[in-house]
């Protein structure tokens, strides 16, 4: 029964910490249950995507991120941008 509630309180923090980072609360309230301390770990070590800087396909338009060495719509290699795009949670921080 201990386990239990153990594993319930884990699910429950890896659950929030997953949805603060823009993730699914369900997902990551399932992995931190089933695995307790590392998937509690997983969830806090988890890179958000949606803050990083984005660039946008010179052949088809397609936006990837910046880091990305090809477009993973039409396979064209790119280089490195002059102007990047900036991500859409920074954007709207920046109008509150």
């Amino acid at each position: 029964m201990a386990y239990l509630v153990i594993c319930f309180f884990f699910g429950l923090a890896g659950g929030i910490v997953g949805r603060i980072k823009g993730s699914s609360f369900f997902l990551w309230f399932a992995v931190s249950a089933v695995l307790p301390f590392v998937g509690l770990m997983a969830a806090v070590l988890y890179r958000v995507e949606s803050n990083e800087l984005r660039r946008q396909c010179p052949s088809c338009g397609n936006v990837v991120p910046l880091h990305d060495a090809l477009c993973t719509r039409c396979g064209t290699e790119l280089e490195f941008p002059e102007v990047a795009i900036v991500p859409e949670s920074v954007s709207r921080a920046s109008r509150r």
